[in-house]
């Protein structure tokens, strides 16, 4: 088994944020991590983005995916098709914001597959926060809603990038290994 870090868009790269600090947290606790930057990170199309996460991190059904932003869209839409250990969400969403980036990216094209994704899952963590400045609440809980997920919602945690930069990610690290390792 293998967790597979997916970052965002807009120029994001596996670098930034918080998932350095996950990799090392959840490394240093005998899981396998993959923190790699995928191309396309601008735009983040998906006919790029998922080949690479099936054919370059060869994600499979004994992996988990930890997707943030449209790294959370790719996880979802990856999950329509392929079957996973689980998945984690950070600042998931449904629509393309109508944002002309999101539109490009193809994500957003046809209906949802719900009923899929819950069939290729076992579980889904999901984390959201009503300060988002991108992501309007009501899609996370729509979200949560369709897949049923272990939801934290937070009143202060934007778009879990911060102001300045979020390094750390502990909720997400302890949630995950609590799913892991079949603790309460």
């Amino acid at each position: 088994m293998k967790i597979i870090l997916i970052h965002g868009n807009g120029g994001c790269t596996a670098d930034m944020h918080w998932y350095f600090y996950v990799e090392k947290e959840l490394t240093a606790r005998g899981y396998r991590v993959v923190r790699k930057t995928l191309p396309d990170n601008q735009v983040a199309h998906e006919s790029i983005w998922i080949p690479y996460i099936r054919d370059v991190l060869e994600a499979g059904q004994e992996d988990v995916l930890v997707g943030h932003s449209s790294g959370a869209i790719a996880a979802m839409r990856f999950a329509e098709q392929y079957s996973l250990a689980g998945m984690v969400l950070v600042s998931a969403y449904i629509s393309d914001l109508g944002n002309e980036n999101e539109k490009a990216g193809g994500w957003f094209d046809r209906p949802w597959q719900w009923e899929k994704i819950c069939n290729h899952l076992p579980w889904v963590i999901q984390f959201a926060s009503v300060d988002d400045p991108w992501i309007p609440i009501d899609e996370a809980r729509w979200v949560r809603s369709h897949l049923k997920s272990e939801y934290y919602e937070y009143s202060d945690r934007g778009h879990f990038t911060g102001e300045p930069d979020t390094t750390e990610f502990p909720e997400l690290v302890e949630a995950l290994d609590r799913k892991l390792s079949n603790r309460p």
